[in-house]
């Protein structure tokens, strides 16, 4: 779909209103240069542009393809083909939305290939239309007011990634955990965008070599490439920071993990304790319930009831007591830096080993 298409000279728009492909590609030979937007085109639209530019056929399957890497090509009839990626935050979703611009640049147009929703240029065409001087400096001026747009719609996309990672971070060194998940795709956001914003220093810096752009516009586009090196190293600082942040949460799991499981060994534990001391119970209960001649002949009173019985129950227990409590503990490791071989009575010193 066709959004705008104006023909641009002397730094001004030379109508109002887009004009169509066939009137445009004829100002193209008139002086100026003539600046064509497309949104998400189909391939037959696409073929109509490129019948009526004379576009590279490869040209126009890069423009149809989506890319994870911005780039520049240049091709023999001196069209070049630069491919930019662009994002925006959407606060409702908590996630970041990326689009694509493919921009065909020559000495008499300009045309800019539009894919996903983070991709307007309608301001950019607008405060370029306010810039007369700029515009006179031809279709580069388009370019450097792309560069500048994509740029600043960067930031706020840093600022909200800064935000989420803040929040994550907070709940993981207070010692809770957090959402691996959302951690993980934190992450996964952040590289996405580092691989819009890194590969597009190169783009914007072989635009700084001599003869690349006209005099005039370098200024602006040494200034686009500043804030670009800014960006680019806050988000490559978040990404790093989300891997300190994964690895310290997978630590908080483990110390959550590994206080469920000496709660379940103490209990554990107990439930042992009260089953040994309960076995020789039985055993002694069970063995005095059982209708032997024996014991119906020598349990004729109370005295010898009591005995027997008693006796019985309270040896084990009293063995099992002493059992329990005199069996050997394993020694305790020593603690780095403290040199157990000191003298009795001594403590020996952490610098006993040259340690500060």
């Amino acid at each position: 779909m066709i959004v705008d298409c104006a023909h641009y000279r002397d730094g001004r728009r030379q109508h109002e209103g887009p004009m169509p492909l066939e009137e445009a590609a004829a100002h193209c030979a008139q002086g100026g240069f003539v600046w064509l937007g497309v949104f998400e085109p189909g391939p037959e639209e696409l073929a109509q542009v490129r019948e009526y530019f004379g576009l590279h056929e490869l040209a126009i399957e890069d423009a149809q393809a989506f890319h994870l890497r911005p780039k520049a090509e240049q091709y023999e009839d001196g069209t070049e083909l630069i491919i930019l990626r662009t994002a925006r935050y959407d606060d409702e979703r908590e996630e970041v939305d990326t689009g694509e611009i493919s921009i065909f640049l020559s000495q008499h147009f300009v045309i800019t290939v539009r894919q996903g929703i983070a991709s307007g240029l309608a301001g950019a065409r607008r405060r370029l239309e306010g810039r007369p001087e700029l515009l006179r400096a031809g279709s580069a001026a388009t370019l450097w007011a792309i560069f500048d747009q994509v740029v600043d719609s960067y930031a706020p996309v840093v600022a909200e990634l800064e935000r989420d990672i803040e929040q994550i971070e907070a709940t993981v060194f207070s010692g809770a955990v957090a959402p691996t998940e959302r951690i993980y795709f934190l992450r996964r956001e952040a590289t996405d965008f580092y691989r819009a914003v890194h590969p597009l220093l190169a783009v914007l810096a072989r635009r700084l070599q001599p003869g690349r752009a006209p005099a005039e516009l370098l200024p602006y586009f040494r200034d686009v490439h500043d804030h670009l090196l800014l960006v680019n190293e806050e988000v490559a600082a978040q990404r790093d920071l989300l891997a300190t942040v994964l690895e310290a949460n997978i630590a908080v799991i483990s110390v959550e993990q590994n206080k469920i499981t000496l709660r379940q060994s103490a209990t554990m534990e107990r439930l042992t304790i009260l089953a040994t001391v309960f076995l020789p119970l039985s055993f002694v209960v069970g063995f005095f319930g059982q209708n032997f001649g024996w014991l119906d002949d020598h349990l004729s009173g109370l005295p010898a009831f009591l005995a027997l019985s008693g006796g019985g129950l309270l040896l084990p227990s009293l063995l099992l007591y002493l059992w329990l409590h005199r069996r050997p503990t394993e020694p305790t490791p020593p603690l780095p830096g403290v040199d157990t071989r000191a003298e009795p009575g001594r403590t020996a010193s952490p610098r006993a080993h040259g340690k500060p």
